[in-house]
């Protein structure tokens, strides 16, 4: 049984609030890796104004909070839109406004990040709310696409092993991401000054909570990479030309990307550039997982029924 749904107005918005998300989230990294967090000391202002003057690192955080403040209002549009076309699936009406209000809450602890002068876990909770809803604008881009099913049957076992794995992937990677981040806002980043290796061994000293928080990190990394190939491996059973067999490859190969790049920012102390494109690739890859995830649900409910 095929779904064939019209292409909607509220997806589109919603597809373009995911990728608005990330470049958030990228430009979040610029700001941090930049040193620009409290170039604006005021919050919501900047120097008790909407327009200073962009230079310096005044550009990268001010740029950062138009950039969010823009999104609050696409992602309510989505939200307006969704409701009057949505009355049969009350769930995406419910989800959507939950949404709304966790990018509210989410814009509240970017003004105390500044107000309190960056403590590590109010700006652990900002970034790790900015992934949470990354997540829940995925998922609703993806039950609301027009997609129709790609995937045969007899494959349901599959389909439903693949959902499992990538269920687990995306777990996963959210927990890692957000471990990522309290191993930046607590300076743990180069407590392992060498790569591979911490301190020349596989398995460092742990006995400074700084480097167990980065010695986890690496080790979790490791962990998530190979769910990511298993789920890629699994995905094989399905016909070529599904996408979530599209979708589980990709992630496997952002996957290792992802590893090379978390070795790099070591290696390169903390430089801009791969800092930055670590975060992004973190970002895209929970919103890949959550992707496949979805349509892997919304398949496998085509298909049972």
């Amino acid at each position: 049984m095929n779904l064939i749904m019209k292409s909607s107005a509220h997806h589109k918005l919603y597809l373009l609030a995911t990728f608005w998300t990330l470049g958030l989230l990228f430009l979040g990294s610029i700001v941090h890796a930049t040193g620009s967090s409290l170039a604006c000391p005021d919050w919501p202002t900047c120097y008790g104004t909407m327009f200073p003057k962009m230079t310096g690192g005044i550009f990268w955080e001010h740029l950062h909070r138009l950039v969010a403040g823009a999104l609050v209002i696409l992602f309510a549009v989505a939200t307006w839109i969704g409701w009057k076309a949505e009355e049969k699936r009350p769930g995406i009406r419910i989800w959507s406004c939950v949404g709304i209000l966790l990018l509210l809450v989410q814009s509240v602890f970017g003004g105390l990040t500044v107000i309190l002068k960056l403590p590590d876990a109010i700006s652990t909770t900002h970034l790790a709310l900015a992934f949470l809803f990354l997540t829940l604008v995925t998922v609703l881009t993806a039950v609301t696409s027009p997609q129709s099913t790609t995937v045969e049957k007899q494959n349901l076992k599959k389909l439903s092993d693949v959902e499992k794995i990538g269920v687990l992937s995306a777990v996963l990677i959210f927990g890692q991401s957000v471990l990522g981040g309290v191993v930046r806002h607590t300076g743990a980043g180069l407590v392992c000054p060498d790569v591979p290796l911490c301190f020349g061994e596989w398995i460092p000293p742990l006995e400074a909570v700084s480097v167990i928080t980065h010695f986890t990190h690496r080790l979790l990394g490791i962990i998530v990479l190979i769910s990511l190939i298993v789920l890629a491996y699994k995905s094989f059973d399905l016909q070529r030309g599904s996408q979530i067999r599209t979708f589980a490859m990709t992630a496997a190969v952002l996957g290792v990307f992802q590893v090379i790049l978390g070795f790099l920012s070591v290696y390169s102390l903390l430089a801009i550039i791969p800092v930055s494109l670590h975060t992004l690739i973190a970002a895209t890859l929970l919103s890949c997982t959550t992707y496949l995830v979805s349509l892997s649900w919304r398949e496998r409910l085509i298909l049972e029924n």
